[in-house]
């Protein structure tokens, strides 16, 4: 999507895509760095350490939230748009601002309520590992914030992919 003569709000979204892709490549990798050491520190070391899990949870939220989000910018998140594209174009568009107004909603509804959840627990500590409970939640607000961002340009111009 970035052009030469992309906008600069196109050229800015495009970025903050970028980097919630390269953050959800990390919560991957730390998973996989977690659980690998949880299954050797296991059966090799018959040592099995507590703060592996929870862990991993927070790099799967991680990953889930912003991949997700970068799916909505650059159009590559669940949809089924073949029998849209069999409308006529007005309705088309129509179609594509209600996904966009839907794909909107959902993560407003996911930052908000991810971020009532984080703040709610942020003085327990999760078992095993020495950071907040609520910590789990914070890629889903953030995750849910940049979905309902890259939705708007969708929701302003429907021929914008997203």
């Amino acid at each position: 999507m970035n052009s030469p003569q992309a906008r600069p709000a196109d050229r800015f979204l495009d970025a903050v895509a970028h980097a919630a892709a390269v953050a959800a490549v990390f919560g991957l990798g730390g998973m996989v760095l977690c659980q690998g050491w949880q299954v050797f520190a296991r059966y090799a070391l018959n040592a099995s350490p507590s703060w592996t899990e929870p862990l991993t949870l927070l790099c799967l939220t991680t990953t889930l939230a912003f991949g997700a989000a970068a799916g909505v910018r650059s159009g590559t998140h669940f949809r089924f748009p073949l029998l849209v594209r069999l409308l006529p174009l007005p309705i088309q568009r129509g179609c594509a601002r209600l996904s966009a107004l839907i794909v909107l909603l959902t993560g407003l509804v996911l930052a908000g309520y991810g971020g009532l959840l984080f703040l709610a627990d942020l003085d327990v500590r999760l078992a095993g590992a020495p950071l907040p409970q609520s910590l789990a939640f914070l890629p889903l607000a953030l995750g849910g914030a940049l979905m309902a961002l890259f939705a708007v340009p969708s929701l302003i111009d429907p021929d914008t992919e997203a």
